[in-house]
C-alpha cells in the first residue's frame, strides 16, 4: 500500500502536551505515524493513500485543535505547489493586533494593581477596591485566550498548560473577591497575583513567539534570495518571418518557464537555475550554499537560483522552476529535518503527556495537606495556586524544535543540509571517517595533460623492427647467399604482415579521443568531462565541426569505465588493467602519467588497445586543514580509493593519513564499511559519485559532496554544499554544539520544574513571581536556541597545533597547496 505524506499547520498548541496529545491522536488512525512540531505549529503526518486528508484534519480537531493545509505558494502554470516555509503558524496563532492590544491594555490596568499590592506606603483608603476595579477586566478580559483555550482542552478531555493558567488566575481572583466581599476584611487578597499571572503569560508568550520566529529566519531568508520579477528574452511580435529579433520583457518570476531566456544583470540575483548561453560574470554564492569564493561561469556554464551576479550580463536558459529549483529541494530538505525529533525530545513529550495532570493532582494535594493541617486558608490557597502558575512544561516542548530550526537554518546558510535530528545524534558520535578522493579530497576539475596513440608506439615499434632488420640483414652477408635471401625474405613478409595488421587496426590518437569523448559523453564521471571537454577542444583546433557521432549500448561499470559501441567500433574507455597485455609505448605512458600523479585512461576499439590518456586533478585547496581539523576532533581518516597504492599514498601522505586502502572498487568501499563497524567504529562516509552509493548507505552516517552525483546525494544523510572539505569538521561542531545546546535546554526545562514547584508547594513561592518566573523559563530556552544562529565555525585562517605538536597553517600556505595525483575511475 503506497503511502502518502501530509504536512497540516496545528493551531491552538501551546505546550509538549498539546504536542503529545496531538501526536496520540492522530497515531491511533490505522497506518498513520506523525511528528508534531511546537516550534514551527506543523504536524508531518504518514498515512495510507487510501486516508483522506480530511479525516486527519478532522480528528486534530477532535483533539481540541485547529488543522489545515499550509497556505500555498503559486508557482508556475502545471506546477505542483508548495508549502510556504520558515515555520508558518496557523492564523489563530500568529501575532495580531489585537493580541498586541490585549497585552498593551492588560499591562495599563496591572502596573496599578502591582505598585499599590507591593508598595505600603503608597496605599491609600480603599485602595483595595480600585485594585479590584481594575483587576476584574484583566481576570476576565485579559486571560480569556487561556480560559477559552482551557475550556475547549476539557471538553475533549484534555488539559492543557492554559488549563494550569485559567486555574491559577480564577483561583487568585476567586479568593480576592472572597477576601474583599466575605471575609470581614481578615483574609489577605491576591489581587497583584490575578493580574501579575495574565501580564507575564501574555508578555512572555509574545516574546517567545518573536524568539521563536527568529529560529527560522535563516531559512525564511534563503527561500527569498529569489527575486519577485525577471526580465525575458520572447519573440518580437512584430519581427519580420524567419528572423529571430527577440525583445526584453519583464515578468513576475512564478511565470518563468523551463526554456525561458531570461537576463542577469550585475547585481542582481539569478532568478532559476539554468545554463548561461551567452555572457560571462562571477556569481556570488555565499547565500546559497555558503561558498565563500565567487565562482566564474560562462556559456555552458550551470547556474543555481539566488546566486549574485559580480560582473557582467549574463543570458541564461531556464532548466528548472518552482519546486524543482536546488534551492526549493535546500528547503525541503531542512524542513524535513526541522520536524524530527531526538530520543531525549521523545521521553521529554512523554513526562509532558502526564505533566499537567500531575501538576493539577499536586496543587490539589498541597491544598488538602495545608488545611488538613490546620494552616490559614489564605496560605493554602498561595500554595495551591503558586503550584498552578510555576509549573511550565512549555520548555519541555520548545527544547529541541527551537535549537533544530536555529541549527538548520544556521547549517543551510553554512551550506551544510541535515537529514534530520536522528543524522544529528550520529554526525556528534561518529569517531571513524572514510574518505573518497576524487570530488572529495581532490577538486573534481580534471583535465587532459597528454595522449599517448597506438601509432606511435607502431613508430616506435617499427623503428625497433627496423633496427632488427638492419641486423638481420648484415647477419646475411656472413651466411650463404641461399641463406641470406631466406631472411631477406622473412624479414619482408614480417614487415609487410605488420604493416597490414596496423592499417585494419590502429587510430591516430586524434581519432582515438573522438571516440573516447563520443563514448564519455554520456557519463557523469569527472574523467569523462575532462575527456569530452578535451575532444571538444581539439575537434576546434583541426577544425572539424563535425558533431561526435551517435553511440549505441552505452553501459558504465563502477569502478571500471563505460563501454559503447561508436561507428560500427565498440569502444571502451577505462583502467588500464594488466601493463603487460599492452604494447610497449602504451605500457611506458601508463607508467609515465603514475609517476607524474596523473590518471591513466585507456582506449580500446574492438577490443585492440589504441591510445592511453593522462588526466590531472588537484587537491582541493582546504583538505589539508580539513583533514587534520577532523582529527583534532577525535576522528580516525580512512582513505579508500580505487586508485593504485603509490598514488593513494602520495595522497595520504602530503594529508596524514596513515590508514589507506587502494584499489578498492564499489563493493570493496561497502565491505571496508561494514569491517570496521564491526571492529567498534562508527563510520561516517563521505563520497560524491554513484560508485560511492553503497558505502554511504552501509555507514553509520552518509556525508556527501553537494558536487557529487544524485545517487550519491540521496544515499547521504549529510549533504554538504559548499566545494570546501572544511565544511565537514564544521557539520560534526555544529552536531555537538546543536546536542549540547537540546541537552543544556531539557536540563534547565526538568530542573527548573524539579525545584520551583517543591517551593511553590510549601509556600515560599508568591503566585506573581511563580508566573514571571514560568514565562521566564520559556524565553530562557529559546534565548539560548537562538544563540545557534549566530554560531561561526572556529579555528578560521588561524595557526593551530596538532597532537605531536606540529603546527599547521590555516587557511594559508599548506592549505592552499594543489598537487596532481592519479585518479582511477573509481575514485570519484
Amino acid at each position: 500500500m503506497s503511502e502518502h505524506v501530509t504536512v497540516l499547520t496545528v493551531g491552538g498548541m501551546t505546550c509538549a502536551a498539546c504536542v503529545n496529545r496531538v501526536e496520540k491522536k492522530l497515531g491511533r488512525l490505522d497506518g498513520v505515524t506523525a511528528t508534531v512540531n511546537l516550534a514551527t505549529g506543523k504536524a508531518r503526518v504518514q498515512h495510507p493513500a487510501t486516508l483522506a486528508v480530511s479525516d486527519l484534519v478532522a480528528t486534530v480537531e477532535a483533539a481540541g485543535f485547529t488543522a489545515q493545509l499550509p497556505e500555498p505558494v503559486r508557482e508556475p502554470a502545471g506546477a505542483p505547489v508548495r508549502e510556504p516555509v520558515g515555520g508558518t503558524t496557523a492564523p489563530e496563532d500568529r501575532p495580531t493586533d489585537a493580541d498586541r492590544t490585549r497585552l498593551l491594555v492588560t499591562a495599563l490596568l496591572s502596573v496599578p494593581v502591582l505598585v499599590l499590592s507591593m508598595v505600603p506606603a503608597w496605599q491609600f483608603r480603599n485602595w483595595q477596591w480600585l485594585c479590584f476595579a481594575l483587576t476584574a477586566p484583566v481576570a476576565v478580559w485579559g486571560a480569556l485566550p487561556f480560559h477559552l483555550r482551557a475550556a475547549r482542552g476539557l471538553r475533549h478531555g484534555a488539559a492543557t498548560m492554559d488549563t494550569l493558567v485559567s486555574l491559577g488566575v480564577a483561583a487568585s481572583f476567586a479568593w480576592s473577591a472572597y477576601a474583599l466581599f466575605l471575609s470581614g476584611g481578615t483574609a489577605h487578597s491576591y489581587l497583584e497575583a490575578a493580574v501579575g499571572v495574565p501580564l507575564f503569560v501574555l508578555a512572555g508568550r509574545r516574546l517567545e513567539a518573536g524568539a521563536r520566529r527568529g529560529t527560522g529566519s535563516a531559512l525564511r531568508a534563503l527561500a527569498e534570495l529569489v527575486g519577485k520579477d525577471v526580465s525575458v528574452r520572447v519573440p518580437a511580435e512584430d519581427g519580420a518571418a524567419g528572423t529571430a529579433a527577440t525583445v526584453e520583457r519583464r515578468i513576475p518570476v512564478a511565470d518563468l518557464q523551463v526554456g525561458d531566456r531570461f537576463l542577469v544583470r550585475p547585481g542582481e540575483r539569478v532568478a532559476t537555475d539554468g545554463t548561461v548561453v551567452d555572457g560571462s560574470s562571477a556569481l556570488d554564492l555565499s547565500l546559497v550554499t555558503g561558498e565563500s569564493r565567487p565562482v566564474e561561469v560562462g556559456p555552458g556554464s550551470a547556474v543555481v537560483g539566488g546566486a549574485v551576479n559580480a560582473g557582467g550580463l549574463l543570458e541564461v536558459r531556464a532548466a528548472a522552476v518552482g519546486a524543482d529549483t536546488r534551492l526549493a529541494r535546500i528547503t525541503r530538505l531542512v524542513e524535513e529535518a526541522q520536524t524530527g525529533k531526538t530520543r531525549v525530545q521523545r521521553l521529554a513529550d512523554t513526562v509532558a503527556g502526564v505533566f499537567v495532570p500531575a501538576v493539577l493532582a499536586v496543587s490539589v494535594t498541597v491544598l488538602g495537606f495545608w488545611l488538613g493541617a490546620g494552616a490559614d486558608p489564605q496560605a493554602a490557597v498561595t500554595a495551591a495556586v503558586a503550584v498552578l502558575v510555576v509549573a511550565c512544561p512549555c520548555a519541555l516542548g520548545l527544547a529541541t524544535p527551537t535549537a533544530l530550526l536555529a541549527a538548520t537554518g544556521r547549517g543551510a546558510q553554512l551550506g551544510i543540509l541535515v537529514s534530520g535530528p536522528p543524522a544529528l545524534e550520529r554526525l556528534r558520535r561518529i569517531d571513524t571517517l572514510v574518505l573518497d578522493k576524487t570530488g572529495t579530497l581532490t577538486t573534481g576539475r580534471m583535465s587532459v595533460v597528454g595522449v599517448t596513440g597506438r601509432t606511435d608506439a607502431g613508430a616506435v615499434a617499427g623503428r625497433t623492427d627496423t633496427g632488427s632488420a638492419v641486423d638481420a640483414a648484415d647477419e646475411a652477408v656472413r651466411l650463404s647467399t641461399a641463406e641470406a635471401e631466406a631472411v631477406r625474405l622473412n624479414t619482408a613478409q614480417a614487415e609487410a604482415a605488420g604493416r597490414a595488421a596496423e592499417e585494419t587496426v590502429s587510430l591516430t590518437s586524434d581519432e582515438a579521443v573522438r571516440l573516447a569523448a563520443a563514448v564519455e559523453h554520456g557519463s557523469e564521471h569527472p574523467l569523462a568531462r575532462a575527456i569530452t571537454t578535451y575532444g571538444d577542444t581539439r575537434r576546434t583546433a583541426l577544425g572539424d565541426h563535425r558533431p561526435l557521432p551517435a553511440v549505441r549500448r552505452f553501459a558504465a561499470s563502477a569502478g571500471y569505465g563505460v563501454t559503447g559501441e561508436v561507428d560500427g567500433r565498440t569502444v571502451t574507455v577505462g583502467r588500464p588493467g594488466d601493463l603487460t597485455e599492452l604494447p610497449a609505448a602504451l605500457a611506458d605512458a601508463v607508467r609515465t602519467a603514475e609517476d607524474a600523479g596523473h590518471t591513466a585512461v585507456l582506449v580500446t576499439a574492438d577490443g585492440t588497445p589504441q591510445a592511453v590518456v593522462a588526466v590531472g586533478d588537484t587537491l582541493r585547496p582546504d583538505c589539508y586543514r580539513a583533514v587534520d581539523h577532523l582529527r583534532r576532533l577525535g576522528l580516525r581518516p580512512v582513505l579508500a580509493t580505487g586508485d593504485r597504492a603509490a598514488t593513494a599514498r602520495a595522497v595520504a601522505g602530503h594529508l596524514g593519513i596513515t590508514e589507506i586502502h587502494a584499489g578498492a572498487l564499489p563493493e570493496e568501499k561497502a565491505a571496508l564499511v561494514t569491517t570496521l563497524k564491526e571492529q567498534g567504529g562508527r563510520v561516517a562516509v563521505v563520497g560524491d559519485g554513484i560508485n560511492d552509493a553503497a558505502a554511504l548507505a552501509h555507514a553509520d552516517l552518509g556525508i556527501a559532496m553537494g558536487s557529487g552525483t544524485d545517487a550519491a546525494i540521496g544515499a547521504a544523510d549529510v549533504t554538504v554544499l559548499r566545494d570546501d572539505l572544511q565544511a565537514v569538521p564544521d557539520a560534526v561542531r555544529l552536531a555537538r554544539r546543536t546536542l549540547g545546546t537540546i541537552r543544556a535546554n531539557l536540563v534547565w526545562a526538568f530542573g527548573y520544574n524539579l525545584v520551583t514547584v517543591p517551593l511553590a508547594a510549601v509556600g515560599r513561592l508568591d503566585p506573581m513571581i511563580a508566573a514571571a518566573a514560568m514565562s521566564a523559563s520559556s524565553l530562557l530556552v529559546v534565548g539560548n536556541s537562538l544563540r545557534l544562529r549566530a554560531w561561526r565555525p572556529g579555528g578560521r585562517g588561524t595557526d593551530r597545533r596538532t597532537a605531536d605538536g606540529r603546527k599547521t597553517a590555516g587557511r594559508g600556505a599548506a592549505g592552499r597547496r594543489a598537487f596532481s595525483f592519479e585518479t582511477s575511475r573509481e575514485s570519484a
